[in-house]
């Protein structure tokens, strides 16, 4: 009996070793990932208040690229100088007019909500001019005079509501200077990210590479593409209609003109177009201006709405593939999270996380129809 259970104990004692052998590398593994974990959430911690403008620079920078190295060939191969330059002209095109605009904005919000909560608010009645119009004069001027009424009406009814609405509103209005302040020093870090943008991509890649294999490289390139079709393509053109409406709003003398040219922002970012905003300043312009003054108002509006069409296939490369419904998500949840900053940013974050997904579903697809069956 002895004898027989003599080879049980020893196995038994050979088998502890092994088994603790086993598990001290996944315990030290898990330390590992532990205090990885730990630095990772920490350094998140450190730099968040930063990572959005962070993002944002380093979003213009790759949008921006290309023009760095067409004018660094072009001045000789002085990169310094040519990131010094794109610097300078973001910050006096895009950045100054684009602060005038979006305080202009929120003073006029601020005053019409004053407006409401003195209950002084009033819609302008219809010129008696527009009965002498040929055919819809009469009709015109009877259902101006009548929406007036309702829409008087319905102010007042809505008055309480939309004033509560409106402390939230003038909430976020309050953080525009801030989010001016955030915009115009990320424009001045993507300067600086113009020179080593070539080692920054390299290293991206590698540390895609480790994460998704030769997958990932693609993925930083399909991710690079986006941001510059999204940002040159719809943030880009949207940008350079809302500040020559601005403009010609600011000329002929239109009321309002900065929050009308905000508007066409938003319609241009979201894919809808000017036209909403445009086709009404025509009409009041041809019932309020001077014949020629009117003319001359309508003949650049068109023009401004003609840049859409002519400017979007020249920037953007292979076509849009983002849909608009992605793009409006972005602009509302970009705006309510991050402010001005994420009015812009959104729609790019969205559209290049849409992309990814997309392409990512695609090749796992392809994989799937490769197999033997």
């Amino acid at each position: 009996m002895d004898d027989v259970q003599t080879p049980v104990k020893a196995d038994a004692g050979a088998s502890s070793p092994v088994s603790s052998a086993s598990i001290e590398p996944r315990v030290t593994e898990f330390l590992r990932l532990g205090v990885l974990a730990l630095f990772a959430y920490w350094s998140f911690t450190l730099i968040a208040p930063f990572a959005i403008i962070a993002i944002w620079a380093g979003i213009l920078a790759v949008a921006l690229y290309p023009v760095f190295k067409a004018l660094t060939a072009l001045l000789g191969d002085r990169p310094r100088l040519a990131a010094a330059a794109i610097t300078l002209v973001a910050l006096a095109v895009i950045a100054g007019p684009l602060a005038a605009i979006a305080l202009s904005f929120a003073e006029g919000v601020q005053a019409l909500i004053a407006k409401l909560a003195a209950g002084t608010f009033s819609v302008p009645a219809p010129p008696d001019a527009v009965r002498d119009w040929p055919l819809i004069g009469d009709w015109l001027h009877a259902t101006w005079s009548q929406a007036l009424g309702n829409l008087e009406a319905t102010l007042q009814r809505l008055a309480p509501s939309l004033l509560q609405a409106g402390g939230t509103v003038l909430g976020k209005i309050a953080g525009i200077g801030v989010d001016l302040i955030g915009f115009i020093v990320s424009v001045i870090i993507a300067g600086f990210l113009f020179r080593p943008g070539p080692r920054l991509g390299q290293g991206l890649k590698l540390f895609a590479r480790r994460v998704a294999g030769e997958r990932g490289t693609g993925f930083v390139d399909l991710a690079a593409a986006t941001i510059r079709n999204v940002a040159r393509g719809v943030i880009g053109v949207a940008l350079l209609q809302a500040l020559l409406a601005g403009l010609a709003f600011s000329l002929f003398g239109i009321p309002a003109a900065s929050a009308l040219a905000f508007a066409v922002l938003i319609f241009c970012i979201i894919q809808i177009g000017p036209a909403p905003v445009l086709l009404p300043v025509a009409i009041w312009a041809w019932m309020s201006m001077e014949t020629v003054g009117a003319l001359g108002l309508t003949l650049i509006l068109v023009f401004i709405g003609l840049i859409d069409n002519v400017l979007k296939p020249m920037l953007v490369a292979r076509g849009l593939k983002t849909p608009m419904l992605v793009i409006l998500a972005g602009v509302i949840g970009g705006t309510i999270s991050h402010g001005l900053i994420g009015l812009f940013l959104g729609p790019i974050v969205l559209g290049v996380f849409y992309d990814l997904v997309v392409a990512w579903m695609g090749s796992a697809r392809r994989e799937d129809e490769a197999k033997p069956v």
